[in-house]
């Protein structure tokens, strides 16, 4: 769901959508107010403009860094996951281990609070201000079970099968098919949310979907492959309904209220989850021989890696445009590109380019807003306005410029 209003979804680690805070509007400064003279008004004019050209400048700076530490999160967790199923080869133990770390957003969320807020607040203050979420009883046994344990299972699946995925097939075409989950989010948004219907969107969706089948060919449909690309298809299409469902049951959530949600998550996985790596352990599905084997120094990177990534995804708006927050997803993809072309055996054929160019145009054609259409208009008719009149100004010039020169050279004998 492309979301461009203040407040935000919070998604799992694999998502795109971000959750925002409302700040009131700033009251007219002096400069909006009537000047007494031309000159006065003029200045004040022209220190606005700086004014505002400032700020978008500050926020475009931050914009730029965000983008580049989403890209370095997402691309460096995904080749960190690659390393540690080298020595590790247990996904859901992975991911288990890996959303125990939500548990911190409330805490780092809190502290932040703490730092920034002219008004602190206690910490059960905030939390029950933050419970109203959920509705006027808050957080209880009903509303944990009901609106918060669906989510966190869609969140271990997006996450396991994502990295799932990481094992069957290569981290380039891993990252480059998750991309399709802003189309899926596209679609079930316009069936289940009756979300407006874009054309645009309709064309990026058809190309998500020509991708998923190029990338298919581009191994040549063998067994593994399809089996990679099916999880990685599967992870996008879990993180796509938990986005819509959520905004479908819960709405949109603050940053104190998404911290909190996933830091409920995080609390869910640890009760409720850690019997299934327990059960795969016993069962030797996913068995080591010793604990002191488990390479705890690539797990703990990894799961840094991850909630880095989360807290810049769901708290970047604050500082800068959330369309730039998704260019970082895109731009990991030629990283994840040139780290497996020097360390795996992966081959660049002409369909594998072609369908990395296809998801890629796809996914950038859905971060165009709802008025695109309106602007590109508003845009075109602006520049044939000034083009006319510069056409205008022309011809002008050229009428009153012989005219000119005459009245210059004919003598005036008036005295």
């Amino acid at each position: 769901v492309t979301c461009h209003s203040a407040r935000r979804i919070p998604v799992p680690l694999t998502a795109f959508s971000s959750p925002g805070e409302e700040r009131p509007r700033e009251p007219p400064g002096p400069a909006e107010a009537q000047a007494p003279g031309g000159a006065e008004a003029s200045g004040r004019t022209s220190r606005r403009r700086w004014t505002c050209s400032r700020a978008q400048l500050h926020k475009t700076f931050w914009g730029v860094a965000v983008v580049l530490c989403v890209c370095a999160s997402w691309a460096g967790s995904t080749q960190l996951a690659k390393l540690t199923f080298a020595k590790f080869d247990a996904p859901f133990t992975l991911t288990w281990f890996a959303t125990n770390w939500n548990f911190l957003f409330f805490p780092l969320y809190y502290a932040g609070h703490v730092c920034k807020s002219t008004e602190k607040q206690s910490v059960k203050q905030r939390y029950r201000e933050c419970c109203r979420f959920f509705g006027d009883n808050g957080l209880t046994l009903k509303v944990f079970f009901t609106k918060a344990a669906p989510f966190g299972v869609l969140w271990t699946l997006t996450n396991y099968l994502y990295l799932h995925a990481i094992k069957k097939i290569n981290t380039t075409d891993v990252s480059v098919l998750f991309c399709c989950n802003k189309a899926f989010v596209f679609l079930l948004s316009w069936i289940v949310l009756r979300d407006r219907f874009m054309g645009v969107r309709i064309v990026a969706a058809i190309l998500a979907i020509a991708g998923i089948v190029m990338m298919t060919y581009a191994d040549g449909f063998h067994s593994h492959s399809v089996i990679g690309i099916a999880l990685v298809v599967g992870s996008a299409s879990m993180s796509a309904l938990y986005k819509v469902l959520f905004k479908l049951l819960l709405g949109s959530a603050k940053f104190g209220e998404a911290a909190l949600f996933l830091s409920i998550l995080g609390v869910f996985n640890i009760i409720f989850i850690t019997c299934i790596p327990v059960l795969l352990y016993f069962t030797k599905v996913e068995y080591w021989s010793s604990f002191d084997d488990i390479p705890w120094g690539n797990l703990c990177g990894f799961s840094v890696l991850l909630l880095t990534f989360n807290i810049v995804l769901n708290f970047g708006i604050a500082v800068t445009y959330p369309t730039l927050m998704s260019l970082g997803i895109v731009l990991s993809v030629p990283v994840n590109a040139v780290v497996d072309h020097y360390t795996s055996q992966i081959v660049f054929n002409g369909v594998r380019v072609i369908a990395i160019i296809i998801i890629g145009l796809g996914f950038l054609l859905l971060l165009l807003p709802e008025e695109w259409d309106v602007w590109l208009i508003k845009l075109l008719t602006h520049l044939k306005v000034r083009k006319k009149e510069e056409t205008v100004e022309g011809g002008a010039d050229l009428g009153s410029g012989p005219q000119n020169r005459s009245r210059r050279a004919r003598p005036s004998f008036a005295r």
